[in-house]
């Protein structure tokens, strides 16, 4: 049975710590789904076709990863895909604080497994409202983004 996982999330933008989670998701998984989740109530920085092609620029030569968007609860999007786990990062226990509540509860309606992924050091300080700011505010996102240019 091929292993199939989710890593949703808003990714307004899809930063470097994101993708170090999807690198560290591909030696685990046999597909990794990137779900942007849509919420109507959320005004983003970024419009949905510039994240899904930002996203699908970064992972352009994996084969293991597509990107889709989806909106509703991200479980139901799992089963409707067949996907059997979430993949989450963390940065800090701050994260995990969060994220384990969430996966007990998605664990609980669903019965699918949630798995974490610590980021890198060096990108534990970046966080996507961060980067909007400095965006919003004229400064160069690359350190942060990669393949930023397509954002803009």
């Amino acid at each position: 049975m091929e292993k199939i996982a989710v890593f949703p999330g808003s990714f307004d933008p899809f930063t470097k710590g994101h993708e170090c989670v999807v690198e560290k998701a591909l030696n685990l998984f046999d597909k990794v789904v990137i779900g942007i989740g849509q919420n109507t109530s959320k005004k983003y920085l970024f419009d949905i076709e510039k994240r899904k092609n930002h996203i699908a620029s970064i992972f352009e030569n994996h084969d293991k990863v597509s990107v889709q968007e989806f909106s509703g609860l991200t479980v139901t999007f799992c089963k409707e895909i067949g996907a059997q786990y979430i993949v989450r990062g963390l940065r800090d226990s701050k994260d995990f604080g969060y994220e384990r509540s969430i996966a007990q509860m998605n664990h609980e309606i669903s019965g699918i497994e949630s798995v974490f992924f610590m980021t890198v050091p060096e990108y534990t300080a970046i966080n996507s409202s961060i980067v909007r700011e400095i965006f919003k505010s004229g400064g160069e996102i690359d350190l942060f983004v990669t393949n930023g240019h397509i954002l803009v």
